[in-house]
């Protein structure tokens, strides 16, 4: 098992939901966190939580749809935070559940900008360094979206399916360097994701949780520590998971 200590962690969509959780569970391993999101104030409140000393912390503004933010941030990082161990690619979306030829184009998008072109940008920018340093680790939040399209999934299915096939690509053009890349998968989490899926309509996204016993961020964030744990000779390519409830992308047992 590596140890943590000291390394330099980089988390994208820190201030909530399963990035959030990843901030929590790498900040008791004596890890440098980089918490990057574009809500700065929920990283602030998530920072008091830590129970970290300021050393442990440097937080970023970032809208990772933006290239030449992403390029400007990652490219002025102090030098004591610029050495990025292991990077997170947890920023991601799905807006609506609309047949694609009645979707709206700004979903479209949103979503291909951020968990798509947000995930390029991050990896392009910070690959490099590992490569040059010769250790690092991509792990790229997938999801079972990426395995199985559903009805009214079509473009976010589409963007995970890219998640998965960059992931696998990584992997190939990194092969005779150290650096690892992993994809984790999940099946229905509870975060935000379907809040921001509908726009805010908060009882149309409570129903996707009806009667299950969804997976949790802190599931998700303790697999990603697993990954990341392994001896540096072990690639955990990918991992798929499921609450015991769901047996597919929509095959869900709901007690009533």
């Amino acid at each position: 098992m590596i140890s943590l200590e000291n390394k330099i962690i980089l988390i994208t969509g820190a201030s909530s939901g399963i990035g959030a959780a990843c901030a929590r569970i790498f900040a008791g391993t004596g890890a440098k966190l980089i918490l990057a999101a574009r809500r700065l104030e929920r990283l602030q409140q998530l920072v008091e939580t830590l129970h970290v000393t300021s050393l442990q912390i440097h937080l970023l503004q970032l809208d990772v749809c933006d290239r030449a933010a992403v390029e400007s941030a990652i490219s002025t990082l102090p030098p004591s935070w610029s050495d990025i161990d292991i990077l997170i690619n947890n920023a991601g979306l799905s807006r609506g559940l609309d047949k694609l030829h009645e979707a709206n184009f700004q979903d479209w998008e949103e979503m291909i900008d951020t968990n798509v072109k947000g995930l390029l940008y991050l990896t392009r920018y910070i690959v490099p360094g590992m490569v040059s340093r010769g250790r690092g680790h991509v792990v790229n939040l997938g999801s079972i979206a990426g395995h199985q399209t559903y009805p009214g999934g079509n473009v976010y299915c589409a963007t995970k399916a890219a998640v998965r096939a960059i992931s696998e690509g990584l992997k190939q053009d990194l092969l005779g360097t150290p650096v690892r890349v992993t994809s984790v998968d999940p099946g229905m989490v509870e975060t935000e994701f379907s809040d921001v899926r509908f726009h805010g309509d908060t009882e149309r996204a409570k129903k996707v949780y009806q009667g299950v016993t969804p997976l949790t961020p802190e599931d998700i964030a303790d697999v990603i520590f697993f990954c990341v744990t392994r001896s540096p000779h072990v690639n955990i390519n990918e991992v798929v998971l499921m609450p015991v409830d769901q047996a597919s992308a929509t095959l869900v047992n709901r007690r009533t």
